[in-house]
């Protein structure tokens, strides 16, 4: 587990974050049912070459909720907030799932901010091929009426198709999880964070282009809800982007494949940085 408190914001409202090692920052940003805690596998494993910070997005695991939209572009908009609230001039962000719109915005709109770009395992083409689950769940809006009222069949849909057949979250990893995925305030503002990036996800591949920081495409072989023509797609979208298909992976490789993904940060990194000297 990742030793994470509660840090008072200017503006009055609470955010849960993590922070350990040392060096460039590393922000890692999650999508859900998830919070900080997906990361606790891979973050210690990157302290030797970075500064990692995790942290609940607002509205979402513990963190306070801020008002405002729930689009990409608003959850950009929020980490712009929380950089210039920690003191952060540059960073290399990491996203996954529903955070991996956000840090492809945040890459667009502020390259004076970026060192690198990884994304992994998200939702990043609105015309692509997904899971017939998603694919119904967003063709009629049910996502939303589910994450409101039947967050435990959520929860357990989750952890039955990101993980491999008999891998299971450690208990205290799930318990923090679940505990705030359970909070119906937090499942409210998940609703209207789907319905949000269901509205503007066409609005997204224009940006794609004009990203100019090291990106890397990083991606699960076997996720079973994002499939790697996603990722395909997206990197011959971002100009000199670089491209891995982790095999044997699914949707929570972040977790449960820690060393690998973090050796393909680690030398993406590194070679991207030595690149431009």
């Amino acid at each position: 587990m990742l030793q994470a408190n509660m840090q008072l914001l200017n503006s009055g409202q609470r955010l849960r974050i993590a922070r350990a090692g040392s060096g460039p920052p590393l922000i890692f940003l999650h999508g859900y049912p998830d919070n900080l805690q997906i990361w606790s596998e891979l973050a210690p494993r990157l302290t030797d070459q970075f500064e990692v910070i995790a942290f609940d997005w607002p509205g979402m695991g513990y963190s306070d909720a801020w008002p405002g939209g729930t689009t990409p572009f608003h959850m950009a908009d929020r980490l712009l907030k929380i950089l210039d609230e920690l003191e952060i001039e540059r960073a290399t962000l990491v996203g996954m799932d529903m955070g991996g719109q956000p840090a492809l915005v945040f890459a667009a709109q502020h390259p004076e901010r970026m060192h690198h770009l990884v994304v992994m395992n998200s939702l990043v083409w609105w015309d692509e091929k997904t899971s017939w689950e998603i694919q119904l769940l967003r063709k009629y809006g049910w996502n939303r009426f589910i994450i409101r009222n039947f967050p435990r069949l959520v929860f357990n849909r989750a952890e039955m198709t990101f993980l491999p057949r008999g891998v299971k979250l450690p208990s205290e990893v799930r318990a923090d999880l679940w505990s705030s995925f359970s909070q119906r305030k937090v499942r409210l503002f998940i609703a209207r964070l789907c319905a949000g990036y269901q509205g503007t996800l066409d609005r997204l591949p224009d940006l794609y282009k004009t990203i100019t920081c090291p990106t890397l495409v990083l991606w699960g072989e076997h996720d079973q809800h994002f499939p790697p023509d996603h990722a395909r797609r997206l990197q011959q979208a971002i100009k000199g982007s670089s491209l891995q298909i982790i095999p044997r992976a699914e949707h929570w490789m972040a977790w449960y494949l820690a060393d690998a993904v973090a050796e393909s940060i680690r030398a993406f990194t590194h070679d991207s940085s030595t690149s431009l000297v």
